[in-house]
């Protein structure tokens, strides 16, 4: 032997050192179990108020299940949900710092669309357009909007939400939106919600958080839980260690200055009566009380008021030339040169309101380069 190693020995030596630095896999980060059930508290909270507000969109009937909590990934979020999707960004900007995902069908925001829009939710659209995009950013908006007062009243703390954002996404094959950047090469946390809506819908729908984001959450809730728990712990009393106290002394039963003895009333020795005696009642003189008399001289419709007293109070006037009804589909129909009518006649005299109350009727002039009202007729109302 010469000291020097054969390629033979060579490669078993490289194989066996390449065996040992192979890189393991990711392992998916997970919650402590505390966290999630604190994470599903709130959920379960928030998407029941937001249940609440779409019933009011949509006029059908909206069930939101009890969610369920766990850690994943992107890719397994891909192999899970191959459908396409829409991801509205929900941006917490006032009490809390963050953004969460809410994860809804196509399928099912084309029925919650056509139903905002006074469908019946079957006329569903090929492609989602930018019409039906700002549709159900505006419903979510109004959903976690009112799901955001619920977790104000619940973490003790103003909690506000900007303007959602929305887009339609093929997981697994879109990975360019800024939308989802947070979300791709890490763990976060996933909350799967079931969702009825009438007849027409049956699925799921999730909410996606920052592994950050949750940790942020869990302690401001655990800090305001905590706080109300020392708000509400009485403080201990001393204790105070009572005196044995000695037993009273009978005492004589003796007169009161009402039971004095007079004239006529048997005594005993220490100015003691009879157990048992009534004393004689003293004659009291009593008479009726005598009340003056009032006249009315006042008249209370030639009294002068002092209404210089509220001269300076400002009112708000208001004048309207006429309303209508329109439903979210028209509204959504606007346009320049759309033309709205209302529910008044051309020529009719406008209404002239004072803190919403009708006092004047008018007809519309022009002062110059500005609008103004002519007081055609005055409201008159029933004195009481």
């Amino acid at each position: 032997m010469d000291g020097m190693l054969s390629q033979e020995e060579i490669n078993v030596l490289m194989s066996g050192l390449t065996e040992d630095v192979a890189t393991p896999s990711p392992s998916t980060e997970e919650l402590a179990p505390e966290k999630k059930d604190v994470l599903g508290e709130i959920s379960n909270i928030c998407m029941g108020t937001a249940a609440t507000t779409l019933y009011s969109l949509v006029n059908q009937k909206v069930v939101i299940s009890t969610p369920k909590v766990d850690c994943c990934t992107w890719d397994d979020l891909a192999k899970e949900y191959a459908l396409p999707c829409v991801f509205i960004n929900i941006a917490y900007v006032d009490g809390i710092q963050g953004n969460n995902l809410l994860v809804l069908m196509e399928k099912d925001v084309k029925i919650i669309t056509d139903l905002m829009m006074g469908g019946d939710g079957t006329n569903l659209v090929d492609t989602l357009t930018d019409l039906h995009l700002s549709a159900i950013c505006e419903a979510m908006n109004q959903m976690m909007g009112s799901a955001a007062t619920s977790m104000s009243s619940m973490l003790n703390r103003k909690i506000d939400i900007s303007p959602p954002e929305a887009e339609r996404l093929e997981l697994g094959i879109d990975k360019g939106s800024s939308l989802i950047d947070r979300f791709q090469g890490k763990s976060f946390v996933k909350v799967s919600l079931k969702m009825e809506i009438g007849d027409l819908v049956d699925s799921n729908i999730m909410q996606l958080y920052p592994i950050d984001f949750a940790n942020e959450l869990y302690e401001v809730f655990s800090s305001s839980i905590s706080g109300a728990t020392e708000s509400v712990t009485p403080e201990p009393q001393p204790q105070v260690t009572q005196q044995p106290q000695a037993a009273p002394q009978p005492q004589p039963m003796t007169a009161s200055p009402q039971m004095q003895p007079v004239m006529g009333q048997p005594q005993m020795q220490g100015g003691q009566v009879p157990f048992g005696y009534a004393p004689q009642m003293q004659n009291v003189n009593v008479q009726p009380v005598q009340f003056q008399s009032f006249t009315s001289n006042v008249n209370p419709i030639t009294q002068q008021e002092n209404i210089d007293l509220i001269m300076d109070v400002p009112l708000e006037v208001t004048v309207e030339l006429g309303r209508t009804k329109k439903s979210i589909k028209e509204i959504l129909e606007f346009a320049p040169g759309t033309i709205v009518e209302l529910d008044k006649l051309a020529g009719e005299p406008i209404d002239v309101l004072v803190n919403g109350k009708m006092v004047a009727k008018g007809e519309v002039v022009v002062i110059e380069e500005s609008f103004g009202i002519r007081i055609t007729d005055i409201v008159r109302t029933k004195m009481i």
